[in-house]
């Protein structure tokens, strides 16, 4: 796998900080979000795509040494810093007390808890392929659940944002490769753009996929209305600031944390002709 953006909604991506003081009303509002526990997650996929990297492009030579270069990368107080920056410097005030209600309220509490489980549940490769089957068997059927899930999906630019936040993190990747000198030989600016856009179209379908299929185990329990509610959410102005400032968030995280292990990598690849 690669570096996988792979964002839904406000309530996926969202953290939860144990502070027993807030100065701000962010502070809130990330609370309110439960965010903690996603990033934990990422962090979980990101040691597993850190072992995969070690076999695909250094196989046994990393060692202790990568280890400690991966954990040091995706540490969750370094996650939450590069995360809670960027989102606050996003998020307007004025947005705040309103998106804080939504994810206050029990039905906010409770789509955050069936996201998170959801999240939690793909980790485990069976269960993902089994979500993925359960999609193409709704495309088969023609469920309507598909219609309600596509609105969702285009009132927060799931696709789109996740697509440019994979190759955003592919690229800082491959550049943090080649500053290290993974490579025997020099890339261009325009040779690593190119090289990299070569995936968007093996992105972009993977992320629809992926996508779909977790908003679909995600929002079983949840009926048509419960759904239709959130999307009501998600098209205010509230709904819309926070949508971005999440991505900016995670964007700026995953770009740190994917040129950190291209630079990582780079030391025990060595100047490869590949």
């Amino acid at each position: 796998m690669t570096v996988s953006f792979r964002l839904t909604s406000a309530a996926v991506f969202a953290v939860s900080l144990a502070l027993p003081v807030r100065a701000e009303p962010v502070d809130d509002l990330l609370a309110a979000l439960q965010l903690e526990s996603v990033l934990e997650i990422m962090r979980e996929e990101g040691l597993v795509y850190a072992e995969e990297l070690e076999a695909e492009l250094f196989p046994a030579a990393g060692g202790a040494n990568w280890q400690e270069s991966v954990a040091r990368l995706y540490a969750l107080p370094v996650m939450m810093e590069s995360f809670s920056t960027r989102f606050a410097a996003e998020m307007p005030q004025a947005d705040i007390a309103p998106a804080l209600a939504f994810f206050e309220s029990e039905e906010g509490q409770r789509i955050i808890g069936l996201e998170i489980s959801a999240r939690i549940a793909q980790m485990d490769d069976s269960i993902e392929e089994a979500s993925r089957d359960t999609l193409a068997t709704m495309e088969a059927q023609g469920d309507p659940r598909l219609a309600l899930l596509e609105e969702f999906s285009e009132a927060n630019d799931l696709i789109e944002a996740n697509v440019v936040g994979s190759l955003n993190a592919n690229y800082a990747f491959y550049t943090g490769l080649v500053d290290g000198g993974a490579f025997a030989f020099d890339l261009t600016e325009d040779q690593i753009l190119a090289d990299v856009w070569q995936q968007e179209p093996d992105i972009r379908a993977d992320t629809r996929d992926w996508l779909f299929s977790y908003l679909a185990l995600a929002y079983q329990p949840l009926s048509d209305e419960e759904v239709q509610s959130y999307i009501d959410f998600s098209q205010t102005e509230a709904g819309q600031s926070l949508n971005r400032a999440l991505f900016a968030g995670f964007d700026t995280m995953l770009v740190d944390i994917s040129r950190g292990l291209g630079l990582a990598a780079a030391r025990f690849m060595g100047g490869q002709d590949i």
